[in-house]
């Protein structure tokens, strides 16, 4: 079911749920291009290839890019997040409670952000779209878990992959690059990790974006009274509000999470960085062509962990990482309880 731009305008005029939800999809989008986006160029800034304010300008374009090249060719992640909820039935209950998911998303996102700490937008919307269902439905019932089971593949792809293919890619550009002298491979991986760093910036608008405009899709459908619709199609104009919005977030800033991903979890050169970036690239695009949403958090900094530890296990500051893992933990519980109490209390209100 095609939806153009100039129908979406008047029922946003004319639905004033539909422009509260609309508000909050763009607000949760932006929050991920602020605090989420920058893990992508994390990397090249700490080696000192880019700057940091070049690197952001840099994320910025190619997320844009990302969400718009990747959504014209395989919208699976977006049809997997669509479909992993039941916000069917009384469709007015359900926007609210989508609402209510998205406020705890927006939440959740800012409180890890002011603590420096990389957390997962994306486990943080399908929790709280999860817990918001639940709200909906007194029950499991809002949950279809053939799709949610995805979830659970993509924590063990972006997670054990991750690593796995740090640990394997830095030993590979280590064994390629072994009779060069230190000046030249310098040279060659400062250039190489802007590239890199690139790929990763698109991947995370590739992954990131889709999620958001399945989302994004949901409310305008909710808002019409159509909760049963089972396939769709992502207009254009909707992939370019949703990448110039990510972009916009990057663009802001994000130099806390930047500073942990890049600094404090493990300190890397130039070849370091280089492979931990096409690592997580090459997992990134693995699992967006399989439909598998997966954490860019999770995939970059375990990346980063394979090729710490490929060189040597101290080389990781792991009390760090326990932090971090901490957060990843409490990231599904958290954010789900907050949906749903949030659910109940709008359903309450509105």
């Amino acid at each position: 079911m095609a939806v153009t731009f100039s129908d979406f305008l008047t029922q946003i005029t004319t639905s004033p749920m539909l422009f509260i939800t609309t508000l909050l999809t763009l607000g949760v989008i932006l929050v991920n291009g602020w605090t989420d986006a920058p893990n992508a160029i994390a990397t090249c800034v700490s080696t000192r290839s880019i700057s940091a304010r070049s690197a952001i300008l840099m994320a910025a374009v190619f997320n844009f890019l990302g969400v718009f090249v990747m959504t014209m060719i395989n919208a699976n992640v977006a049809q997997t997040i669509y479909k992993m909820v039941d916000f069917g039935g009384n469709s007015k209950d359900a926007l609210v409670a989508l609402c209510a998911a998205l406020f705890a998303i927006v939440a959740w996102s800012t409180a890890a952000w002011w603590f420096g700490i990389p957390t997962s937008e994306s486990h943080a919307l399908i929790a709280g779209i999860s817990g918001a269902a639940i709200a909906l439905h007194n029950g499991l019932a809002g949950i279809n878990l053939s799709e949610w089971v995805k979830v659970l593949y993509g924590l063990v792809l972006s997670t054990f992959l991750g690593f796995g293919m740090g640990w394997i890619v830095v030993k590979l550009t280590e064994i390629i690059f072994r009779g060069f002298n230190r000046r030249t491979t310098n040279a060659i991986f400062q250039n190489a990790q802007v590239a890199s760093g690139a790929a990763m910036a698109f991947m995370h608008g590739a992954q990131d974006g889709q999620k958001f405009m399945g989302v994004f899709m949901l409310g305008i459908y909710l808002a019409n009274g159509q909760a049963n619709v089972t396939s769709f199609q992502i207009p254009i104009w909707m992939m370019l509000i949703c990448s110039i919005v990510m972009g916009l977030g990057t663009s802001i800033g994000g130099y806390k999470i930047i500073k942990s991903v890049g600094m404090d979890m493990c300190k890397l050169e130039k070849y370091q960085g280089f492979s931990a970036d096409m690592a997580a690239a090459s997992c990134l695009l693995l699992s967006s062509v399989s439909g598998i949403p997966v954490s860019t958090t999770h995939t970059k900094t375990t990346a980063i962990m394979g090729v710490g530890a490929a060189k040597r296990l101290t080389s990781v500051n792991w009390g760090f990482v326990k932090e971090m893992v901490w957060t990843w933990v409490l990231t599904f519980p958290g954010c789900g309880v907050i949906g749903y109490l949030m659910a109940k209390l709008f359903m309450i209100l509105f």
